[in-house]
């Protein structure tokens, strides 16, 4: 019983555009869990002692919360599910941590160190200048990244393909991101056959663990280690690089604003324009901007 409802439950989350891996494992568990013990609904007390299992507070919340909207859309159906008190566990302690904005001259640093990377006489520096310049240059995610193919290059730009809720869009590049993609796959096409943009030594799909490792290694050789309040900048953080920069861009136009906004979003892939709002980050241009707004807003002006 609870399988067949898990398994609906699944083909649900996934039919509205989310990847579901990590919930559905989770949920597996603890339907297994229930059933061993002969639960055929969600039991309150059962969710409470799956959860408490895990080793820490935070990942038993974690646990608590997955079942607990699974009970919700199971609970609709039939008033027998059981739905666990959202605080049962306590409250949640995590804070989103803030992105680090990379100055111009930071994602310069980063290039320059890449292209020092050894092999020198590899494909190596040049494949890892071009992804760091990519990332920045077209705010993609590093999956997304990753997972291009030679043949999603065309002549109008970068397809992205079915990635984070099935959105498939078409990036355009600016001509030198473009003149600097041509340099790299001139190199590329002569050491390796495979289908991937970015390979390894051996030919395969660069994995992400692979890139982050190098990454660490380049903040270190461009001196931004802990930058980010003490932490380390991350990949990610070029994703919310881009979309900064991008609105800074629009001066003082608040209808130049709007529009691009609805273009931004579109162009990282976001599924509602509400999702881009959470890449957005204060910057003293922005806030210098906010600032002159409310200050003719206060004078009795227009803004």
């Amino acid at each position: 019983m609870l399988s067949k409802d898990l398994e609906r439950y699944v083909d649900r989350m996934r039919t509205l555009g989310y990847k579901f891996h990590t919930q559905s494992v989770h949920l597996r568990s603890y339907v297994r869990f229930a059933e061993e013990h002969g639960d055929r609904y969600i039991k309150t007390a059962r969710v409470l002692v799956w959860a408490a299992a895990a080793p820490s507070l935070e990942t038993r919340r974690v646990r608590l919360m997955k079942v607990r909207r699974f009970a919700l859309a199971m609970h609709a159906e039939n008033a027998r599910h059981q739905v666990p008190p959202a605080d049962a566990l306590g409250h949640a302690r995590v804070k989103r941590r803030s992105p680090y904005i990379y100055t111009p001259d930071e994602i310069a640093r980063l290039l320059r160190a890449a292209r020092t990377l050894e092999p020198a006489e590899t494909l190596r520096p040049l494949m890892y200048t071009t992804l760091i310049g990519l990332l920045a240059a077209t705010g993609m995610r590093i999956a997304e990244a990753l997972a291009l193919r030679l043949d999603d290059l065309t002549a109008d730009g970068i397809v992205v393909r079915e990635t984070k809720f099935h959105k498939s869009r078409l990036l355009p590049l600016h001509a030198t991101a473009q003149q600097a993609l041509d340099r790299y796959l001139r190199a590329r096409r002569k050491v390796s056959t495979s289908a991937a943009l970015f390979v390894t030594r051996s030919g395969l799909p660069l994995p992400y663990r692979s890139a982050r490792w190098v990454f660490l290694d380049l903040l270190d050789r461009s001196g931004l280690r802990g930058a980010n309040a003490g932490c380390d900048p991350r990949l990610h953080d070029l994703r919310h690089t881009f979309a900064v920069r991008s609105l800074e861009q629009c001066g003082h136009d608040r209808n130049a604003v709007g529009r691009h906004i609805v273009a931004l979003s579109t162009y990282l892939g976001h599924s509602h324009v509400t999702g881009t709002y959470w890449y957005l980050q204060a910057t003293p241009v922005l806030t210098s901007r906010i600032a002159e707004v409310g200050e003719a807003l206060f004078k009795g002006g227009t803004a």
